[in-house]
Parts: structure tokens; C-alpha cells; sequence
């Protein structure tokens, strides 16, 4: 591996930080996106048999908001409610709203970041590659034959130009995949919490009336 480094040439070192950086991003993210940590699956039912009959008390509510990002948002429309029990359904839905989009951006966080590596490794392999022909021009004669030209900067600038076209691709197609994985599954755990404020807003519409 050190062998196929140095043939690269210091432009695949850029390529290198990147590489580390996005298994560290899409590491990060799979700890995070997890399931029970976003939207656990029994969560809104429970909450929904609880405020069937009376919204829960500021302590319950603290405990749900604890529990994952759904219980978040749910959470914030209680404590709206046993705020002002007389708060309307547009001020309901609007403080759901307001913590839907602080977790909506904490759910998002890091996504860019991944997005810019699986478009820019390509371009860094390319730079490699022009680095690469450099070398290769560098080793031709005055004349442009290469028989007099330096066979080892000819060999060198091949390997640079080679070895970084491929590493900008090896980094930039597992980037690209990981980066659309994880934004639909953004979007999926978005919907759920949409679908789930929803629900929960109606029914303590119900409960008032």
C-alpha cells in the first residue's frame, strides 16, 4: 500500500485526508440515524394512549423529550399545551414545526460535508492526473520523442496520473452511495415525524373540545 503511495505522488495525500474523512462522516452517521434514536417504533402509540384522556404532566413531557428526536417534537407541542391550554392549533402546530426544524438540521448534519468529497475526489484525481501528464512531458526530449527522455520521470508521471484518476474515483463512488443512503433515509425519518405531529395534534385537538 506505502508502494502504490509513493508512486501516487503527493497529489493522492488530499485524496487520503478525504478517504479518512468521509469513513469517519459515514461512521458517524450510522451511529446516529439509528432507529430508536430517531423515531422508535411503539413511541407514538404510547404517547397517543397517554394524552387520550389528559395531557401528561411537565415531567412526563421532560422524559419524552429524552427519549429520541420524534419524542422531541411531540414533546414540544405538550409543553406548548400545558403552557397555554388555550393556544390555538396554529400555535401547536407551530412550535411542533419550529423543533421539527432544529431536528431536521441535526438529522442533516454532516450530509454536505460527505456530498462535497463524492464531487470533489474526482476532480482532486484529475488535478493528479494533470500533475501526472506534467511529469510525462517533463521525461520527452526537446525534439518530443521520448527515446532520449528519462524513462524513470516518464514511468513516475504515468503512475501519478494513473494511481490518482483512480483514487479520486475509489473515494468518490462509495461517497456518492453512502451520501444518497443516508439522505433518503433523512427524508424517510422526516416524513415519519411529520406524519406522527400530525396525528398528535388532532387528537389533543379532540381532547379540548
Amino acid at each position: 500500500m506505502f508502494s502504490i503511495i509513493q508512486a501516487a505522488g503527493w497529489p493522492i495525500w488530499p485524496l487520503l485526508a478525504c478517504s479518512v474523512l468521509a469513513v469517519a462522516l459515514v461512521i458517524e452517521r450510522f451511529i446516529s440515524l439509528q432507529t430508536i434514536k430517531i423515531a422508535p417504533p411503539r413511541l407514538l402509540a404510547e404517547v397517543l394512549s397517554v394524552t387520550r384522556t389528559s395531557v401528561p404532566p411537565p415531567d412526563v413531557v421532560n422524559h419524552l423529550e429524552q427519549t429520541s428526536a420524534l419524542g422531541e417534537v411531540l414533546a414540544s407541542g405538550l409543553r406548548a399545551l400545558n403552557s397555554n391550554p388555550r393556544c390555538s392549533e396554529q400555535d401547536l402546530r407551530a412550535a411542533m414545526e419550529g423543533t421539527g426544524r432544529l431536528v431536521a438540521h441535526r438529522l442533516e448534519r454532516y450530509l454536505s460535508a460527505l456530498a462535497t468529497i463524492a464531487s470533489a475526489a474526482p476532480l482532486m484525481g484529475l488535478f493528479g492526473t494533470v500533475v501526472g501528464m506534467i511529469e510525462i512531458f517533463g521525461a520527452q526530449t526537446p525534439t518530443g520523442g521520448a527515446t532520449g527522455g528519462n524513462p524513470a520521470q516518464l514511468a513516475h508521471g504515468i503512475s501519478i496520473a494513473l494511481y490518482n484518476t483512480a483514487f479520486g474515483l475509489i473515494v468518490a463512488i462509495p461517497s456518492l452511495i453512502f451520501w444518497r443512503y443516508f439522505r433518503a433515509r433523512v427524508d424517510g425519518f422526516l416524513l415519519t415525524l411529520e406524519l406522527a405531529s400530525e396525528r398528535l395534534v388532532r387528537q389533543l385537538n379532540q381532547l379540548r373540545r
